[in-house]
């Protein structure tokens, strides 16, 4: 009659594979979900078992006497498979059971320790679903877990994706894994007869056949890989290979961990702790095309490796001028995968880059530039300018995911390449929609960090994005708004654009709250356009998401749960909603000052300019250094005037208190004499005080310092008497608030690149000001830069029309 076994908890007298239909689910089952009944076993020459899956039967225990040896045999080494354990060592492994320990199977019962351990010991490769879950956030882009259910324009492999510079030369094949490149295929009969010799000669096979053995089972037909995985008979040839590792040459290590990647075996698997131990020990053994290799099948199992690759940089920093071009371009990829690398190392990369610049292809160029960046590891302008160089000459020869991985060495570098930038804006409208979501967020954002606003550009992705906008991870969402607020542009579909993605937001809330930091920068960003959803707002600003903020992320978002505060107290006046309590904001407060006083008082120029409009004005107690708006995250000079255009001494930190009174009696402030004209026109003027740009002003044709001057002076004074005759009239003598000036000294990482366009921070700050009545006073970068060579009364004469001039 039928013999009843289990998947996982019992196999049939002789080693079969099992045939099984696609939509019958073996790998991943546990004992209660399903029981294999063998109806009919059918015996051929070499007594293969076909057996067909039928409904769910309850456990049944081991009726097979030497399966049950062989699977007790394995259990040592297999025990907590489903966990690796990294930065400490690993638990010991013992064949000894833990009567009365229970532990929790995929399914809906228990099972003792025992009965786990022998169930596991199918070579420990079965998931439970937490497992499954969890290798599948260790690893997201591998290519087994990737669901292509999607439209073709948003599946991007990334695995295989950054992986095609290897196709490009043959001498990759020398240190690379190729999945084309397997043993003959192998039949299921074939495979059946090795299992079955595995079983049979146990005890006195040789390592070069273990080896062999590994090779041909891995050129099993994909769809036996699940079925073999959990045969007795493989888990026996793993413990064997275990066993024999010590006395593996270094082409049978490479062949078995080559095995393991067609296989499949997950990366969480603890008898992968045994190869990478191994394979540490035979470092300094192998060859620079054995070590890649290695390192390759490693990154291609989804495993992270630290104390093997730890050991080969060691390897590379006395071998490093033995790297050949493609092995250098191998190299660097690694290490972007890896995420590990010592900096001298990488120094040392560099001046390899330099030497074969000359030869280097476009997709290298792109696996040059994400390896840097992957690992944060920079690279100097003048390489970076040199890629640049290569990427130019042919952009419209570049994948496109290639152009995203140099726009993100740009991005971290923040070298200012135009020739590049200007064709990049040339050819990336036509390139993104038919670029995936991720990869629009990407150039996106690299415009953004690059200050640099193309509209083609901009406009292309706002139209582009609304139709796929369910594609977008809470992280796109976030930096795409990010940017276009950083660049405070508007596209045409403006309308269509925002309220798409506010409507996304709203549908991902529950990816906002594992990434808090996305939602406060999708905030920001449209703070920055003028967009102020309030609900999201209100969610944001709640005490329940504040902690949330402060606990999870791991960035410190403080400052931005202040900007927000600050910016909705300004700019929403009728807002109800959450608000950051006042502990925070004071907190945040005090940090940025510290920061934004720091930074200023570090400037030469503003410092004098600070220097010059306390001697213009009186004294420092007309003018005065601080946040007028501290959300803003950056520092004012705040001036008063009165009616009469007069300085008010308002602050009050830079009087002493026993001059107070006097000061309120005294009157204050230069006058436009005709002894200061005549000092000023005695002055060496060289030009106007209003330049259109820092090159326009140092190139515009010299005019007469007293016609200059004098015209300048004279409309001074006259505008001035006016006002003060103004000032007679008795329907004047009501007491008026102050006119009160911020002034702002910028500088160019406050603007769009090559414009005088401000950036999206910078431009609400200055709405807000107006809001708050304040007048802008900008002392622009490109007008006193050049002004800091010319004379002390040059300066004054150009702060004295800014200040006073400002309100008229």
């Amino acid at each position: 009659e039928a013999l009843l076994i289990c998947s996982f908890c019992g196999t049939s007298p002789r080693p079969a594979l099992i045939k099984h239909h696609i939509n019958k689910k073996l790998f991943g089952q546990t004992c209660e979900d399903c029981a294999l009944t063998a109806k009919k076993i059918s015996t051929d020459i070499r007594m293969a078992a076909t057996l067909k899956l039928l409904k769910p039967l309850k456990y049944q225990a081991f009726r097979d006497s030497f399966a049950y040896s062989a699977t007790q045999s394995v259990a040592y080494w297999n025990m907590g498979s489903n966990i690796r354990h990294r930065g400490k060592a690993p638990p010991e492994r013992s064949s000894s059971c833990h009567p009365a320990r229970k532990v929790k199977n995929g399914g809906s019962g228990t099972f003792s320790q025992r009965v786990f351990t022998i169930s596991s010991a199918f070579l420990g490769l079965e998931f439970s679903k937490a497992s499954t879950s969890k290798a599948r956030k260790l690893q997201l882009d591998s290519p087994r877990t990737m669901k292509i259910d999607e439209e073709d324009v948003e599946v991007f492999d990334s695995f295989e994706g950054t992986r095609v510079f290897l196709q490009l030369r043959p001498e990759y094949q020398l240190h690379s894994y190729n999945r084309s490149e397997t043993c003959q295929p192998l039949s299921v009969s074939e495979g059946e007869l090795i299992l079955h010799k595995v079983t049979v000669y146990q005890s006195n096979l040789q390592p070069q056949i273990i080896a062999d053995y590994f090779c041909k089972l891995s050129s099993l037909p994909t769809e036996q890989h699940p079925v073999l995985l959990t045969s007795t008979s493989f888990a026996l040839l793993c413990q064997l290979s275990v066993k024999n590792i010590q006395v593996f040459d270094i082409p049978d290590l490479i062949s078995i961990l080559k095995a393991f990647v067609s296989l499949g075996i997950p990366h969480s698997h603890s008898m992968l702790d045994v190869y990478e131990t191994r394979f540490c020990q035979q470092v300094w053994e192998m060859s620079l095309n054995q070590l890649l290799l290695v390192a390759d099948l490693w990154r291609c199992l989804g495993l992270r490796v630290p104390q093997f690759l730890k050991i080969f940089f060691s390897y590379l920093n006395l071998h490093w001028k033995d790297l050949s071009l493609s092995q250098l371009i191998h190299l660097i990829y690694i290490i972007g995968e890896s995420r590990q690398v010592p900096q001298d190392l990488m120094q040392k990369l560099e001046s390899l880059i330099l030497k074969y610049i000359d030869l280097i292809n476009l997709e290298e160029v792109g696996t040059i530039c994400l390896g840097f960046f992957k690992s944060s590891s920079s690279l100097s302008e003048f390489v970076m300018r040199k890629l640049g160089d290569l990427a130019c000459a042919d952009m419209e020869h570049l994948s496109s995911h290639a152009l995203v991985h140099i726009l993100k060495m740009f991005r971290f570098t923040h070298v200012d390449h135009i020739n590049f930038m200007k064709r990049f804006g040339e050819i990336a409208p036509q390139r993104i929609p038919s670029l995936g979501v991720q990869g629009v967020m990407h150039l996106t954002l690299a415009c953004s960090a690059l200050h640099f606003l193309d509209e083609g550009v901009m406009n292309a992705v706002a139209a582009s994005l609304p139709p796929r906008v369910v594609h977008c991870r809470s992280k796109d969402i976030a930096k795409i708004l990010w940017s276009f607020g950083t660049l405070n542009y508007k596209p045409p579909n403006t309308e269509e654009f925002y309220s798409s993605l506010i409507n996304e937001i709203h549908r991902k809330m529950p990816e906002f709250n594992q990434y808090p930091e996305h939602l406060l920068t999708c905030l920001l960003g449209l703070a920055f356009s003028e967009y102020f959803p309030i609900e999201l707002i209100d969610f944001a600003l709640s005490p329940g998401f504040v902690k949330l903020a402060q606990e999870r992320s791991k960035f410190e978002l403080t400052k931005e749960l202040y900007t927000l505060d600050g910016t909705v107290g300004v700019e929403c006046p009728d807002y109800r909603g959450s608000r950051l309590s006042s502990y925070l904001q004071q907190e945040a407060s005090a940090k940025l000052w510290n920061l934004a006083r720091k930074d200023m008082n570090s400037k030469p120029e503003f410092l004098e300019a600070l220097s010059l409009l306390e001697t213009m004005l009186g004294g420092p107690q007309y003018i005065k250094h601080h946040m007028i708006l501290p959300h803003t995250r950056s520092s004012d000079l705040e001036v008063q005037l009165d009616i009469n255009m007069k300085p008010l001494p308002f602050n009050k930190e830079a009087i002493p208190a026993d001059d107070v009174a006097k000061l309120r009696l005294k009157h204050v402030g230069v006058s436009l004499t005709d002894n200061l004209m005549n000092q000023l026109l005695k002055g060496k003027a060289r030009g106007h005080f209003q330049g259109n740009s820092e090159s326009e002003t140092l190139q515009q044709p010299v005019k007469s310092e007293k016609e200059s001057l004098g015209n300048f002076l004279s409309n001074m004074a006259g505008r001035l008497g006016a006002v003060e005759m103004a000032g007679l009239h008795p329907s004047l003598h009501v007491q008026a608030p102050p006119v009160k000036l911020a002034i702002q000294l910028t500088n160019r990482n406050q603007y769009c690149y090559g414009s005088r366009d401000l950036l999206g921070l910078h431009n609400m700050k200055r709405r807000q000001l107006v809001r708050l009545g304040y007048h802008v006073v900008e002392l622009s970068y490109w007008e006193w830069l050049p002004l800091l060579k010319r004379t002390r009364l040059e300066k004054l004469a150009f702060l004295h029309e800014k200040v006073f001039t400002s309100v008229l």
